[in-house]
Formats: C-alpha cells, sequence, structure tokens
C-alpha cells in the first residue's frame, strides 16, 4: 500500500501536462473527433426513433404504455452486457456502440416528447380543430413547436449521458475519449492521459449542452419574452 500511494503521488506522474498534449495532439484530437461523431449520430438517431414513438403514444394512449415500459426496460440493461449481447452480431465497431446509445437514449427523448406534447393545452387543440386543421397538419403546425422545449431537454439529458456511455465503447475498440482513458490506465497508470481524455469528455458535454440551450433559445422566443 505505502509502494501504491508514493507512485499515485510521484511528482514524474502529474494528473495533467501540456508537454504529454503537445506530444499527443494528433491522438487526442482524433479521439475527440471521433467521440463527437458518435454522440451526434447516436442522439440524431434516437431522436429520429424517439420522437415519432412519443407521437404515436400521444395519438394511441393504449401504446403509451407499452412505449415507456420497453424503453425503460432497454435503459436498466447494463452497458457492459448490452454491448456484449449485440457485440457478436453487429461486430466490433461503430455500429455496436451506435446501437447501445441509441437505446439507452431513447427513454430519456421519448418521456420528454411526450411530457411536451402532453402539456399543449386542449383548448389550443380545440382552435386548431375548429381552423380545419387535420391530425398531421395540428401535428406539425401547433404540437410540436409547441412541445419544442419538451424535445430539446430531451435532447439535451441525452446528449450529456451519451457522452458519457461512449466512453465504454472502448471495449469494442470505438470507444473514442474512452481510448486515452482506458489507455492511461494500461499505461502504467498514466494520470495526464486519463485526466486529458477525461476533461475533454467533461468539456464536450458542457459545449454540446450549450450549444442545444441556444438552439433552444432560437427556436422558442416566445419563451424569452414571457421570462423578461
Amino acid at each position: 500500500m505505502s509502494f501504491r500511494l508514493s507512485y499515485l503521488a510521484d511528482p514524474g506522474n502529474p494528473w495533467f501536462s501540456w508537454q504529454y498534449v503537445r506530444d499527443n495532439s494528433d491522438t487526442i484530437l482524433a479521439a475527440l473527433r471521433e467521440h463527437a461523431s458518435l454522440t451526434a449520430r447516436a442522439v440524431l438517431i434516437a431522436a429520429v426513433i424517439a420522437v415519432p414513438l412519443a407521437v404515436l403514444a400521444t395519438w394511441y394512449r393504449a401504446l403509451a404504455g407499452p412505449i415507456v415500459a420497453v424503453t425503460g426496460v432497454l435503459y436498466t440493461i447494463p452497458s457492459l452486457a448490452l454491448f456484449a449481447f449485440l457485440a457478436p452480431y453487429l461486430g466490433i465497431g461503430a455500429v455496436t456502440v451506435l446501437s447501445v446509445v441509441v437505446l439507452y437514449a431513447l427513454l430519456v427523448i421519448v418521456r420528454n416528447t411526450l411530457a411536451g406534447l402532453n402539456q399543449v393545452p386542449p383548448e389550443v387543440r380545440e382552435a386548431a380543430e375548429g381552423m380545419g386543421y387535420g391530425r398531421w397538419g395540428r401535428l406539425l403546425r401547433i404540437e410540436l413547436p409547441l412541445a419544442v422545449p419538451g424535445i430539446l431537454t430531451g435532447l439535451r439529458l441525452a446528449t450529456v449521458s451519451t457522452v458519457a456511455l461512449v466512453t465504454v465503447g472502448v471495449v469494442v475498440g470505438r470507444g473514442g475519449l474512452g481510448q486515452l482513458i482506458f489507455a492511461g490506465f494500461q499505461n502504467n497508470f498514466y494520470k495526464a492521459e486519463i485526466m486529458t481524455g477525461t476533461l475533454l469528455c467533461v468539456l464536450l458535454a458542457l459545449l454540446l449542452d450549450l450549444i442545444l440551450a441556444g438552439v433552444g433559445r432560437l427556436l422558442t422566443p416566445w419563451l424569452a419574452r414571457r421570462a423578461s
């Protein structure tokens, strides 16, 4: 134990090193690009699946329970177990990582989209019907725009959790910044490598969250006016 503590306190193995960043900038940037790409693709795919599911759950109330239940069950499966289950069928690579993180993002987006759609006032729907809007017209012109805050909340939560979950993709060789973290543990607990991967994960999550928050402000200017 004393040897272990002295090793972790070794000044030759700092928690952060600009020298490491400079010497490995290409590797770090490649890992960051892969991480951002996997996150963006996963959240986009999850949104394309989850938003229609939430719409179906709104139109057909009998489907709401099963949709939320199935996505909830998928969310409770441990990530490593899901990787182990899908890898033999999908192979080792980005497809497996995307499949796993998409399944985890579904619940968050479905629930928040469903909440946003359910918060559309009934009198607004009735007014739209009185103006001659059909089901699709009400959805596209009235309900989805009013549900944008809920949808974006789901996207923001899903994005932050996906940034964290992508790191687990290292088990199938496509973990983005997780590759740096895992390599640091393999490389005699190289703390600078571990900390660099960790900090970049946190910064990436914060940056993407801020971007989505800005998009939300642009898409819902009436909320800003109401707040002021």
